[in-house]
């Protein structure tokens, strides 16, 4: 009964955790709504992040997010855990 138990908490512990790694987006493939998704991301920065990539291509890291204007080192730092550049995830793959 105690192992149960132990396995049911560790397991609600992990759950949101997992639901993070889920939420992360891919800011080469998103449209600016679903940029907006992003937890310090407004509507002006979608919308730059969107005309970066038309104008200069994907990203090839997240750290080339700092090419943005409006977005720096600090943003970023916030940013990293939200976001990919690699292959899309579920919410990324909604925007195409």
């Amino acid at each position: 009964m105690r192992r149960l138990l132990r396995t049911i908490v560790l397991a609600a512990a992990l759950s949101p955790l997992s639901a993070m790694a889920a939420d992360v987006i891919n800011i080469n493939t998103a449209d600016a709504a679903t940029l907006q998704q992003i937890n310090g991301i407004g509507p002006a920065k979608a919308s730059a992040i969107v005309e970066y990539r038309k104008t200069k291509g994907p990203f090839a890291t997240v750290d080339d997010l700092v090419k943005v204007p409006g977005i720096g080192e600090k943003s970023l730092a916030q940013l990293k855990p939200q976001i990919t550049v690699g292959a899309a995830s579920a919410k990324s793959a909604k925007s195409k």
